[in-house]
């Protein structure tokens, strides 16, 4: 997407005023910023007093995807989703595959002019029955997710974040009830390990899990699998533990599969092997739909009945070759497959 460089004036949510600045609410940061500062996000600054997004309505991009890509298996399968993005993120990923524009200003990204509205007509014109705010974290651009997924609740479109998770409670209380579903990308599950390699802790991320959970948003979860960092079966089957424990066997978990990317360039592309073990681990846990990601030498994305192993869907990457579900029910045995179907 090409466009001109400018910056919105869209006062944010969730600040308050402090000695000599403001400070953020929006994520678990509390940047506190002097005038002309912005926050770790870089969508969001001070000025004059006021906290500004200054990517409210401006996307540095916005594609039509199939809903695999996000990924989500088990909602709308085979149907296409808007998905927008701003520049910015809160997050500092050392493995980051977008930060030519998650680390980027909207002054220092090609962006355009797109309101609201202008999303939604997109999505009628284009037949996409779902949005997706994706690609960077949708949650520092709170304020756009939020005014795009009022309006396309208003016309019965789904909205859908790919997010992080690093977001305080209240602001994720007072979206959840405009969204349908969420990836959630867990990064590993070891708090000193977050903040070496995210910039975040973790408790944040649990926290939104189990909140998105209690709106009912539909949930499937990422953990992208990189060599000798968060890859230990000990680390694997403690967070398999915590998410059985929790109320998740039945949301998908995806193990993806690193390539050296960004900041860890040093570090070699996980070996199938390590995928296919961490598959064990989570279904020995008692989660029921595990899938594996960027894995073409194998069949990682297949979705089975839990209870008679019938294949009822069949992928081929993003692509649903066969689906075999009965209203949501495997085609064999009647089990109620977990999910949003239609």
């Amino acid at each position: 997407m090409r466009g001109v460089k400018h910056q919105s004036n869209k006062e944010a949510l969730f600040y308050h005023s402090i000695d000599k600045g403001v400070q953020c609410d929006l994520c678990p940061h509390a940047c506190r910023l002097g005038d002309g500062q912005y926050g770790i996000c870089l969508s969001r600054v001070n000025r004059n007093g006021k906290l500004i997004s200054e990517v409210y309505g401006l996307p540095c991009t916005m594609n039509i995807d199939p809903i695999e890509k996000k990924p989500l298996f088990h909602f709308l399968p085979a149907s296409r989703c808007l998905s927008i993005a701003t520049t910015g993120c809160n997050l500092s990923c050392k493995n980051c595959q977008n930060y030519t524009i998650s680390q980027e200003k909207v002054n220092e990204a090609a962006s355009i002019e797109v309101p609201p509205s202008m999303v939604i007509e997109t999505c009628f014109d284009e037949q996409c029955p779902s949005i997706a705010y994706t690609y960077t974290e949708p949650l520092t651009y709170y304020e756009y997710t939020r005014d795009i997924a009022k309006l396309a609740r208003e016309n019965n479109i789904r909205n859908i974040i790919v997010s992080a998770g690093y977001v305080n409670k209240q602001p994720l209380e007072e979206l959840a009830p405009f969204l349908d579903a969420a990836n959630i990308d867990l990064k590993s599950f070891d708090d000193e390990l977050y903040r070496k390699l995210n910039g975040a802790t973790l408790q944040p991320v649990l926290d939104t899990l189990l909140i998105l959970k209690k709106h009912n948003v539909w949930l499937e979860i990422t953990n992208l699998l990189i060599p000798t960092l968060n890859d230990s079966e000990e680390m694997l089957t403690d967070m398999c533990n915590w998410l059985v424990a929790n109320g998740f066997a039945d949301y998908p978990l995806h193990f993806s599969r690193f390539f050296p990317m960004y900041r860890l360039e040093n570090i070699p592309a996980t070996p199938l092997a390590k995928l296919l073990k961490a598959r064990d681990i989570a279904q020995t846990a008692g989660m029921k739909y595990v899938y594996l990601g960027n894995v073409g030498e194998i069949e990682g994305e297949n979705t089975y009945c839990p209870k008679c192993h019938t294949l009822l869907i069949h992928r081929r990457g993003f692509t649903v070759i066969e689906n075999h579900l009965k209203e949501g029910c495997c085609c064999n045995c009647g089990e109620k497959i977990a999910g949003v179907w239609r």
